[in-house]
């Protein structure tokens, strides 16, 4: 019993021993725990702060990131629209969108077909308005129907190479030169066209990569659109570029070959015009020549003349048939070409083919030679004048100091050009006509009525078989000659004076043979001859324009003027004195 108490004491005992002991080591296992989880709250504290600060370093990040970004777009959108300007006027976008066009209509055209295909249990309007729409999108198709399968329509074809007509004459050597220039600026612009198409690849090439590096910025669904769009136009351009490379490389290398061939036919025209120039500078010299191995036989006369016209004649005349059987292969062709334009260059050149005719005329009937004097009355002018030259066109005449400049012009010395067909129309006098070189002047003095005529006239006549007697003796033989030649009836060569009675009095006309060329000159001669023989007579008086009155009856009929009176020195102080 007792050895149980003691058994239950000492469990008791032990019990309590180790319960003490038990809370010492909970205690200190407690403070640890306790000191661990304050450390571990320290710890849980720096890390979290530490989290904190790594958020913050991250947003930094992130803000910075963005900001970076944002510029980095704004500055891919920038580059962007500046391409964007510079392919807004480009014509070969605007030819694309052409394309894009073409190929949507053509798309609605053959869904608008099917419709019409499948379609059943359809009204007569709606059919009919069916196909309206497909003729409207057929229409539209026809009128940009160079697009079809061609991003930049026709211009993917180079420009045409006209066929040339060889060189044939000088001419063709300016429209030569002319096909020439026209073929070099074609191939400039086909490869222009080259050189465009590439430039714009790149720029769509650029503006391609802008937008991929601005869509992994910014993913957004119009960037994507708007990759997918630019790769399609940059590949469509690209198989523009090699086929237009292509196509400028065979371009280029057919027009050297024509522009080749052209040149050879030029180089070839021009040695057969230095041939023509060799053949014609040799007719020149010839002629030349010939010329001064005749001036030698003949002076200065008409024959010299008639040669030199002669010569002349000839060598433009072999002139125009060198170049005439050089230059034209086909003489019937030239012979055709005259006769269709005989007709209009007939009307169109009237009065030069009258003229030719009128120089036929005048050279043929010699009724016109140069060195002739002549009178030519045209439009109220006279002018009188020595024929210079006749050529195929016009008469040069260089007009003299005549009775017309004296009467008429009050002027000489002009050159005029008479047209060779006013010998058809108008009035052309030949003052020295067949080797007559005389011509019938007349002096007209008038007298009072009381004065000796007879006298007066006897007076004159002797002073003019006085003066003309020389022209006379030629006529006489120049009109011997003209007899061979002409049917001459009144052939008197001597001085004649005519009286005439008028109302101021009587005119005594004086006419006389003098030389066509100074007919001015005898005739201030033998004017104041006549007038000083008149004025010495005492029964002979000068008539002029007066005004008598008669006061006191008289039986003379004449007046004072029938009383003898000395006779005046001077006819000017008789005037003076009156």
């Amino acid at each position: 019993m007792f050895k149980k108490i003691f058994t239950f004491v000492f469990l008791v005992s032990f019990c309590f021993s180790q319960e003490n002991i038990l809370n010492k080591k909970d205690k200190a296992e407690v403070a640890k725990i306790e000191q661990n989880i304050i450390q571990e709250k320290q710890e849980e504290a720096l890390k979290l702060e530490e989290e904190r600060k790594l958020q913050e370093l991250e947003e930094q990040k992130a803000k910075e990131l963005n900001m970076k970004n944002l510029a980095q777009i704004n500055s891919l959108l920038q580059r962007i629209a500046s391409i964007d300007l510079e392919l807004r006027d480009n014509i070969l976008l605007k030819r694309y969108s052409n394309y894009l066009s073409y190929s949507k209509i053509s798309t609605e055209l053959e869904i608008l077909k099917d419709g019409l295909k499948k379609k059943t249990n359809t009204t007569d309007e709606q059919i009919y308005q069916l196909h309206n729409k497909i003729r409207v999108k057929e229409n539209e198709l026809e009128l940009i129907d160079e697009y079809r399968g061609s991003p930049i329509g026709a211009l993917i074809n180079p420009p045409d190479i006209e066929k040339y007509e060889n060189i044939t004459n000088p001419f063709g050597i300016i429209n030569a030169l002319s096909h020439i220039k026209k073929l070099e600026n074609n191939k400039k612009q086909f490869k222009n066209l080259d050189i465009q198409i590439d430039s714009l690849v790149t720029k769509l090439d650029e503006e391609l990569v802008l937008y991929l590096e601005l869509f992994n910025l910014e993913p957004k669904a119009e960037y994507k659109d708007k990759i997918t769009f630019l790769d399609k136009q940059k590949k469509d351009f690209s198989m523009v570029l090699d086929i237009v490379s292509t196509s400028e490389e065979v371009y280029t290398r057919k027009i050297e070959q024509v522009i080749l061939e052209i040149k050879n036919q030029i180089s070839q025209q021009i040695q057969k015009m230095f041939v023509i120039f060799l053949i014609i500078l040799v007719l020149f010299v010839i002629s030349f020549l010939v010329k001064l191995a005749l001036k030698k036989y003949f002076s200065q006369n008409e024959n010299y003349y008639m040669i030199n016209k002669i010569i002349n004649f000839t060598l433009v005349f072999l002139v125009v048939m060198v170049v005439l059987f050089s230059y034209i292969d086909n003489v019937s062709y030239l012979v055709t070409i005259l006769g269709f334009a005989s007709a209009g260059i007939a009307i169109a050149l009237k009065d030069w083919f009258m003229s030719i005719f009128g120089w036929m005329v005048i050279v043929t009937s010699g009724s016109i030679q140069v060195g002739d004097r002549i009178k030519v009355t045209k439009g109220g002018v006279e002018t009188v004048g020595d024929v210079l030259d006749i050529s195929l066109f016009k008469i040069t005449i260089r007009e003299d100091i005549t009775l017309t400049s004296y009467m008429v012009n009050r002027r000489s010395g002009r050159i005029f050009f008479i047209p060779n067909n006013y010998i058809f129309s108008e009035l052309i006098s030949n003052y020295t006509h067949s080797g007559l070189r005389t011509v019938w002047d007349g002096i007209d003095i008038t007298i009072t009525f009381d004065s000796n005529h007879k006298k007066a006239q006897k007076i004159a006549r002797d002073i003019l078989k006085h003066y003309s007697k020389g022209y006379t003796d030629i006529t006489r033989k120049q009109l011997s000659k003209m007899r061979n030649k002409y049917q001459l009836r009144a052939t008197g060569v001597e001085p004649r004076v005519f009286t005439f009675v008028e109302s101021h009095g009587i005119v005594i006309s004086s006419w006389y043979l003098t030389n066509s060329y100074a007919a001015l000159v005898l005739r201030s001669t033998i004017s104041p001859e006549i007038l000083d023989a008149f004025m010495k007579e005492d029964d002979i008086h000068i008539a002029y324009p007066t005004q008598q009155i008669n006061i006191n009856k008289t039986e003379n009929a004449y007046g004072p003027a029938s009383k003898p009176r000395p006779v005046p020195k001077d006819l000017e102080d008789e005037i003076i004195r009156r």
